[in-house]
């Protein structure tokens, strides 16, 4: 099946994307790029890096700007599914949704309305696991944003592992936060997978932080060989 990905470049859209390539033609990656920081619908942290991305994995990327307004900002998405659709014939939808029924129930509609699968291969999957998944498979990630208590400064830019994920068991427990960001606590950027065919090389960055709310934010970045 040709399938486009919904692609922010954090864990759950690459994660899914390795996933949907079992058996299926991934011909496009669609990434909107929302003016509102607080973007209801989208990853907003390094959505820059998807061009990246796309380039280290070998897959066309698809960009629409959008304002970010409630709602409105699904016209947006719905140009750019359609948009993918006219130019790469897909036949369905890719999403890294796991727990936002407000995200999986909008994208569904818009399928629906354009006649396209959704396909959401890591709803309701359990948060540590996922976690645990994306290091058995061997992702980079970093942490590109964090938007909770007691989520420090620290953990900006630092790459997800084992100890980070003994951290939000323990913070789950503590603070009922969402151990994989399902709550908003944490964005996530992937400098490298197995698919990727180069990695990426973080050149140049800034930390804002305040009040248990930061951004890493990757200013220079560039392709190197794995």
């Amino acid at each position: 099946m040709k399938l486009a990905v919904l692609f922010s470049g954090g864990k759950d859209s690459c994660l899914a994307l390795s996933k949907a390539m079992k058996g299926n033609e991934i011909v496009c990656l669609i990434s909107i790029t929302s003016k509102n920081k607080e973007s209801y619908m989208f990853h907003t942290p390094n959505i820059q890096i998807t061009k990246l991305q796309a380039e280290a994995i070998g897959i066309p990327l698809l960009t629409v700007e959008t304002k970010g307004e409630k709602e409105k900002e699904l016209l947006d998405l719905k140009k750019a599914i359609l948009k993918a659709k006219k130019k790469y014939k897909i036949q369905g939808i890719i999403t890294g949704a796991v727990r936002s029924v407000y995200q999986a129930s909008r994208i569904q509609k818009i399928c629906k309305e354009l006649g396209l699968k959704c396909i959401n291969p890591l709803w309701q999957m359990d948060q540590i696991k996922l976690l645990k998944e994306v290091l058995r498979k061997k992702f980079r990630v970093i942490i590109s944003g964090v938007f909770a208590y007691p989520l420090d400064r620290e953990l900006l830019g630092k790459q997800i592992n084992n100890d980070f994920i003994k951290k939000m068991v323990g913070w789950q427990e503590k603070y009922k936060i969402n151990p994989a960001g399902e709550g908003g606590e944490i964005e996530t950027t992937v400098l490298d997978a197995p698919f990727f065919k180069k990695k990426i090389q973080i050149l140049q960055s800034k930390i804002s932080y305040e009040n248990y709310a930061g951004i890493f934010e990757i200013k220079k970045a560039r392709l190197v060989k794995k």
